[in-house]
């Protein structure tokens, strides 16, 4: 039991290390999508349209505050414009009403309700030019408003001191005179007022055109220029796709594939380049698989040859075996043979379209509990202690394949398992991948081995406890190649501290679209 938590403990420390690293895989997987084609060719129409955007937003608040302008300028003008008509208006009515009540010079002709009307005029005249006053006028404009209740007032003294005996004799049609000048002279600054102020709106309006223009032009070149870099860094980034492709087509493997630029081409040209990789091993792997099929199949050639020379001749120096037993002999390497060809058979068909096809979802916790239970007898013969720490895990792959590969793990670890050992087993989830880790206590494998167990016919060093039934040789060979047509990977690790025998661990992606 202490074993079993001890063992139990260090498997979950193992399934915390993901979970630490989970903040800065999650920030760098949010870098490559940013920096990804698909990333940039958003950012690029987003920026090809913004200057349009931008365009419209300022030419809307550039008319805005034209209109703006012109409304308020219009306003005052109208305002202004009313107030002086009413001034000017007033300033004749006054010069009538002076002249009248000058005319009617002598008292007694006169009449109490003229007084009256004179005042209600200039009182009329005095409130049109406090208005006018309050439009925040010009101050030339003001001045002369000034000068012309001024020249008012002193038309309304001689009126008003025309009553009294000693009152002084003052120029009057002078005074009506200057009054007169005045008022047009105050109509014409008035009209120039007008004029500067739409002269003020057209320069105005046209600042805030050119301005407008301006930053339409700036906004251009920006988008321009960044369309234009993005342009060349993807049409680099698929230049070098397309020379990577055209030297594997030609079958040019020694050089490396670089690709730069955008995360997901950058991505696709390390796929390449494993492709590269797997080409060239695989060009390896032929020529050691003809140079070991070749040694294969010139062993039991050869004892068949000889047990036929035996059955022919029945001389030499095996002359005393019976022909049951060079028949047996005979067999034998027949049989050999046909195992021989019915594994170069299934290793011909790992790769083809039918067994592509045959993808579903696999509880892998089901399916090596199945596998399991059917060596139970080979695992209670040798009186091994079986540990496992299996978790719930499904993945999309080849059923039939996905059985072999366990199947052949499970068969290689009971084989060499010694009596009374014990094997450990983790089925876990790694984020995007299934992890399967299976331990022994057997002779393990050496790290010069490690790579060449996987070649077809390899024998190795540490051979299988004595009545064992010997493989064929081709059983890890295909189990790489189903491992690899479901773009998973697999590989023998150093033994735990304090332990001995092989640990091999197995990765196979959830989904055959994962990286």
């Amino acid at each position: 039991m202490k074993a079993i938590s001890k063992y139990s403990e260090s498997a979950s420390s193992e399934e915390r290390i993901p979970v630490n690293r989970k903040h800065k895989f999650q920030l760098n997987f949010k870098l490559q999508n940013f920096l990804s084609l698909k990333a940039l060719i958003v950012v690029g129409f987003l920026i090809a349209i913004l200057p349009l955007i931008l365009g419209v937003k300022f030419a809307t608040l550039a008319v805005r505050e034209t209109s703006e302008l012109g409304r308020t300028m219009n306003s005052e003008v109208f305002e202004q414009t009313k107030t002086i008509r009413q001034v000017l208006q007033k300033a004749s009515d006054i010069e009538r009403k002076a002249k009248l009540f000058v005319l009617l010079s002598d008292p007694s002709i006169r009449q109490p309700y003229e007084l009256q009307s004179y005042e209600s005029v200039r009182a009329s005249f005095k409130q049109a030019m406090n208005d006018l006053l309050k439009l925040h006028v010009d101050n030339k404009i003001a001045l002369l408003i000034n000068e012309l209740s001024e020249k008012e007032n002193l038309i309304y003294q001689h009126i008003i001191s025309s009553d009294t005996e000693n009152h002084p004799n003052l120029p009057i049609d002078e005074a009506f005179q200057s009054l007169r000048e005045t008022s047009t002279t105050l109509s014409r600054e008035f009209e120039k007022h007008v004029d500067h102020q739409f002269n003020e709106f057209r320069t105005v309006s046209e600042a805030l055109e050119r301005k407008l223009l301006e930053k339409g032009i700036l906004y251009l070149a920006f988008s321009v220029i960044f369309i234009l870099i993005l342009f060349i860094i993807v049409s680099r980034s698929i230049k070098q796709l397309d020379v990577s492709i055209r030297r594997l087509e030609a079958g040019k493997l020694d050089e490396p594939i670089l690709v730069s630029g955008p995360m997901d081409l950058c991505e696709l040209g390390k796929r390449l380049d494993w492709l590269r990789m797997h080409m060239l091993e695989l060009e390896v792997s032929k020529q050691q698989f003809i140079q070991n099929i070749a040694r294969e199949i010139e062993t039991p050639l050869e004892r068949a040859s000889v047990s036929a020379k035996l059955l022919a001749s029945r001389t030499g120096d095996r002359a005393n075996l019976t022909i049951p037993e060079i028949s047996q002999s005979l067999l034998g390497n027949i049989n050999k043979l046909r195992v021989v060809s019915d594994e170069l058979n299934r290793y011909c068909q790992i790769n083809s379209e039918p067994e592509i096809k045959q993808l579903k979802t696999v509880n892998v916790k089901n399916l090596l509990k199945s596998i399991l239970d059917s060596y139970q007898d080979q695992i209670q013969s040798k009186f091994i202690k079986l540990k496992t720490l299996v978790k719930p895990v499904e993945l999309t792959g080849n059923e039939q394949q996905l059985q072999i590969i366990i199947e052949q793990l499970i068969s290689n670890t009971v084989k060499f398992s010694p009596p009374s050992g014990e094997i450990r087993i983790m089925l876990r989830d790694a984020g995007k991948y299934m992890e399967l880790e299976i331990e022994d206590e057997g002779p393990g494998i050496s790290h010069d081995e490690r790579l060449k167990v996987f070649e077809p016919f390899y024998k190795g060093k540490n051979v299988a406890n004595p009545g064992e039934k010997q493989s064929s040789g081709m059983g890890l060979t295909i189990v790489k190649e189903y491992i690899a047509s479901h773009h998973g990977t697999i590989e023998f690790l150093d033994a735990r501290d304090e332990q001995q025998g092989a640990r091999v661990l197995l990765k196979i992606p959830f989904s055959l679209n994962s990286d």
